[in-house]
């Protein structure tokens, strides 16, 4: 079984490119879900991170934290995107599907969910299968 990775808060910091006193308040006026264990032995994953990241993208388009607040929640109408300026940090999933084949996505852009980005995954998978096994030759084929 595979144990999910987590973070210190100092690591957490550099992957959200932001202060540990921000997440600390984020925490503390419950934007950022608790970090499992206290003080030192604290510990972040990456829900915590798709949260900072989302509160990150938020405020740089303008958001109050009281919205961000409402759509963290689960209020509809999330802001339009921005646009992408020269040196913006984004985090994005490289995902391996065959040895030449990757793909790069950005979920947060592509609004997709965790569970949406994982169903998107195996049907890339799948198709990947499908047309590799379809371009098979078969025993009765000559090569």
């Amino acid at each position: 079984m595979n144990t999910p990775i987590t973070h210190t808060l100092s690591e957490l910091c550099l992957l959200a490119d932001l202060p540990a006193r921000t997440v600390r308040y984020y925490v503390q006026i419950g934007l950022v879900d608790r970090p499992e264990g206290e003080t030192r032995a604290a510990r972040y994953g990456a829900r915590h991170l798709e949260q900072l990241l989302l509160i990150k993208k938020w405020t740089a388009a303008g958001l109050s934290l009281d919205r961000i607040r409402e759509l963290l929640h689960g209020a509809e109408a999330a802001p339009p995107p921005r646009p992408r300026q020269p040196g913006s940090v984004e985090v994005c999933s490289h995902i391996l599907i065959a040895d030449g084949i990757e793909l790069v996505i950005e979920p947060g852009r592509a609004g997709l969910s965790p569970e949406r980005l994982r169903q998107f995954l195996a049907g890339a998978l799948a198709l990947h299968a499908q047309i590799t096994e379809a371009g098979q030759p078969t025993e009765g084929d000559s090569a």
